[in-house]
This record gives C-alpha cells, structure tokens and sequence, in this order.
C-alpha cells in the first residue's frame, strides 16, 4: 500500500487533537512503525463506532500522512469518514475526542456511537 498525500485524506484533525496525539504516542513510547488507526465498526448505541487509536498497518489499510502524524484507515471505512474532523476536549463538561462527522444521521449523546 502506498502513502497519499495529506491534500487527500479522508479526516482531519484539529490543532488540538494533533497536540493531544503527538502527547500519547511519545507518553506511550509508541514505535515508528506504529501508526494512529481512525475507523469505525459495528455496535454502540447508534449502530456504528468510531475508531481512534494507535495500531500496526494491516491488510486493506491505506496510509495517509496528516500533518505529520501517520494515519492508517481501512478502504471500507472510508465511506463513512469522509470529511469527518476530529478534535480534543479538555474542558470541565467534557474531555476526550471528538468527532465532526458530515455523513453520520444521528448521533449518540456520548458523541463516539452514530448511524448513517
């Protein structure tokens, strides 16, 4: 699989979230081939969860390179993604990830479950 270009990536991270993630990989002591994995699957209160962690390239990923930050999505799961913007919470109500999704219908409360 080849590396595409940022221009071209699916998702979009904030300055935040892009601050967070660098944070946890060198608190973590992530290796290099190590790569941050953004996806969904099945289940959560809306019908589709979100993915977001740190994880090795497997068959059917494509990389993208996203502002520095190495990124693998599965081809599937593009669909779903496709103009999605993540962001990082660090207030009093709420602290976490979160996730601006153009294509989902609804979403759950907790803001990490959606249906499309």
């Amino acid at each position: 699989m080849s590396t595409v270009d940022t221009a071209f990536a699916p998702v979009s991270f904030t300055e935040t979230a892009l601050k967070e993630l660098i944070k946890l990989k060198d608190q973590q002591e992530i290796a290099d081939d190590f790569g941050l994995r953004v996806g969904v699957e099945g289940g959560g209160c809306s019908g589709m969860s979100y993915l977001l962690g740190f994880d090795q390239k497997k068959d059917g990923d494509q990389e993208f390179i996203i502002n520095g930050i190495k990124v693998f999505m599965n081809k599937a799961h593009q669909m779903y993604l496709l103009g999605m913007q993540v962001d990082w919470q660090d207030g009093l109500n709420s602290r976490g990830f979160t996730f601006s999704n153009p294509n989902a219908e609804s979403t759950c409360g907790c803001g990490t479950s959606f249906s499309v």
